[in-house]
């Protein structure tokens, strides 16, 4: 019966940690043999680790990480200008604790959004918030978002996000009001929060790509000057990886 009672009281404080840790002691022998203090200490430790993994999912699915990739899958065995040490020193997380960016310049399928969303993914891992966002979507979202009322809250939202992923940077020149946009939102996390900037476009191009000096200088100000920098070299891994059937 009070085996019965500390499962109910468990399930009701919602310890599922602890509950399963407690499930587990009681159908292994050996654990008997082990004092109080000993087994509430795996409990705890048990919920901790629950609670833990709970949050994790939870900032990784509010992140919407594109590709599901993670720094210890990274391939360094290409040939695409990745250094691994700095790679590996990024992952400590160090920058964005910092409040720096991270620029990822290279060709097409050359693989930016993989190590954008890797470096987001260990932040996640490490308790940061994450959002990844394809820049042309962002601006058709916030354009929408000023006619029904909404460009404050996904303003203030993007805002406070620990690490900002904006992918397909410079497919086109941007219009008026995106250039306004995006000051405004770089404006909102310099000094703040880190973003991370996957572009096509080497950095000496992005004044043409913003087309308007005194906002280009603005931005990149916020930018750029705080920004560890990757230049990816080669062709598209996709090629490599994905194979066309031949037909007979």
């Amino acid at each position: 019966m009070l085996i019965n009672q500390t499962r109910e009281k468990l399930e009701e404080l919602k310890f599922t940690g602890m509950l399963k840790a407690f499930e587990e002691q009681l159908s292994l022998p050996e654990v008997k043999g082990l004092s109080f203090e000993q087994r509430l200490g795996f409990m705890i430790d048990r919920e901790i680790i629950e609670r833990e993994n709970r949050r994790l999912k939870r900032r990784l699915r509010q992140a919407k990480l594109r590709d599901n990739a993670s720094i210890e899958d990274i391939d360094f065995r290409s040939s695409r200008g990745l250094d691994k040490s700095v790679i590996l020193s990024l992952a400590q997380c160090e920058w964005i604790r910092n409040h720096q960016n991270v620029i990822i310049t290279g060709s097409t399928g050359v693989g930016k959004t993989y190590l954008a969303c890797a470096l987001a993914h260990k932040a996640c891992r490490e308790g940061y918030t994450a959002l990844y966002s394809r820049l042309p979507r962002l601006f058709e979202e916030l354009a929408v978002s000023k006619g029904d009322g909404r460009y404050e809250k996904i303003l203030n939202k993007i805002a406070k996000t620990d690490v900002l992923v904006l992918d397909d940077w410079g497919l086109s020149v941007l219009k008026e009001s995106q250039r306004k946009d995006f000051l405004e939102l770089v404006e909102e996390r310099y000094g703040l929060h880190s973003t991370i900037i996957a572009a096509q476009l080497p950095i000496a191009k992005w004044h043409e790509l913003i087309n308007d000096q005194t906002i280009a200088d603005a931005i990149l100000d916020r930018l750029v000057h705080n920004a560890h920098k990757i230049q990816m070299k080669g062709g598209s891994m996709r090629k490599k990886i994905t194979k066309v059937p031949t037909l007979c």
